[in-house]
């Protein structure tokens, strides 16, 4: 399970990376439902980019893939074209949307957007590898 605790982890390292790379972002994290449990806008962040980063989140823990990889697939003549018109609306395919992992499973999902796709993608993953050393240290804890 993710908690507030480990969403507020997970976009602070969000932002980190954002400012770093100078610009400024939507970050949302969801729990195994793809339910929201936290979100942030950024100073100056497209307001159009709340809505679709929380979407990216959601598709990211219903699919258990990557929106990156889920839009490569969605593409005219692939295998998922069309997607995007499922679940009401909901489903993003553009990058940006990565699930979160535990012991191979995943149990949440961190949805970014306000950049370009690969400014998005990089953003997620500094959020993902916070969640990921967290939880690797949790796991060497427990085992000492």
């Amino acid at each position: 399970m993710i908690t507030l605790a480990d969403a507020r982890k997970i976009i602070a390292a969000a932002e980190n990376k954002a400012v770093q790379i100078g610009q400024p972002m939507n970050i949302a994290v969801a729990d195994a439902g793809g339910n929201l449990i936290a979100h942030v806008r950024m100073d100056n962040a497209w307001l159009g980019s709340i809505d679709i980063s929380i979407k990216k989140a959601f598709t990211s823990r219903a699919f258990d893939i990557s929106t990156k990889d889920l839009a490569d697939n969605a593409q005219s003549g692939q295998q998922f074209f069309g997607i995007h018109a499922s679940n009401d609306g909901k489903v993003m395919i553009f990058a940006g949307g990565i699930p979160l992992k535990k012991d191979g499973r995943v149990i949440g999902a961190i949805g970014v957007s306000g950049g370009s796709g690969e400014q998005d993608h990089s953003v997620a993953e500094a959020g993902v590898a916070a969640f990921e050393m967290k939880t690797e240290h949790t796991e060497n804890f427990r085992q000492n």
